[in-house]
């Protein structure tokens, strides 16, 4: 679902939900996923509507992906879900590279 931010009615802003809902640790579906920066069977790396998420894991493999709807599926042994934080978009990309080297 869509839900709208912002005092002038007239200029409505819409911005994509984000969930994550994990199941069994084995399952995880997460929504508002911008795009995936990158993946192996050990660690993801999606751009969200909140902020940069970082999935780490054992024989992880994307299950599912509808980039229209910014839906990502995962299943593995997950170990650990992360947001990168309080960094501007610069100092995400830098990490993000050096995550991915």
């Amino acid at each position: 679902m869509s839900q709208y931010y912002g005092g002038n009615h007239s200029h409505k802003e819409t911005v994509q939900e984000h969930n994550v809902v994990m199941k069994d640790r084995k399952l995880l579906d997460i929504s508002g996923v911008k795009q995936v920066e990158s993946f192996d069977n050990e660690e993801f790396l999606l751009e969200t509507v909140m902020g940069p998420l970082a999935v780490r894991g054992e024989h992880l493999q994307m299950k599912n992906l509808d980039v229209d709807k910014g839906v990502v599926s995962i299943k593995g042994k997950i170990y650990e879900v992360s947001y990168l934080d309080d960094f501007s978009s610069e100092k995400a990309k830098g990490i993000f590279s050096k995550l991915f080297k």
